[in-house]
């Protein structure tokens, strides 16, 4: 039995050495260190060596407690497209993070309320979104970074049938793609 384990320990080195991925070895073959070795290996890191703290908290666009978390959809006027002043300030802060994060793209989707057809509640969410992603270009955003989508009225914010529920319909959400 002896004489098999030679051989398939050398076959293994000499494909290891030969792949351009690594091989991994059976435990068995590995060597283990003894207890002395293992106590000289984990020597103190020297006061001088600064060693940076793992973060364990999301990127800002994806911390729901974040400005841009928690802010996230422009809210819209009955039969409406037109990006209110109250919502300015919201929209450049996500065009701001999105130039100093050109790798980073969202889709703007468009929502409206129950009322009306199919065909002209996804016109007037193309509408809507397309009227935030407008004014992203306007400061600045390129382009490819924002896509304009509509769900019409197919994702409701809320579901009653009144006005307050409605009033939570009409918007377009900014969503990061990850």
């Amino acid at each position: 039995m002896k004489h098999h384990i030679i051989p398939v320990l050398l076959i293994t080195s000499v494909v290891a050495a030969c792949s351009s991925t690594p091989v991994a070895q059976s435990e068995a073959s590995v060597p283990q260190p003894s207890a002395t070795a293992q106590s000289s290996a984990q020597a103190p890191v020297p006061s001088s060596v600064a060693v940076a703290p793992v973060s364990a908290s999301p990127p800002t666009h994806l911390d729901p407690n974040s400005l841009l978390g928690r802010e996230h959809s422009v809210y819209f006027d009955f039969d409406d497209a037109i990006v209110r002043g109250e919502y300015m300030p919201f929209v450049e802060r996500h065009a701001q993070y999105l130039l100093q994060h050109p790798s980073l793209s969202v889709a703007v989707q468009g929502n409206t309320d129950e009322g009306g057809g199919s065909e002209y509640n996804l016109a007037l969410g193309q509408r809507r979104a397309q009227a935030v992603k407008t004014a992203m270009q306007l400061l600045g955003v390129k382009e490819t970074q924002v896509e304009a989508v509509s769900f019409g009225e197919e994702k409701p914010a809320a579901s009653d049938h009144d006005e307050a529920a409605w009033r939570q319909n009409r918007r377009a959400d900014i969503a990061y793609r990850r």
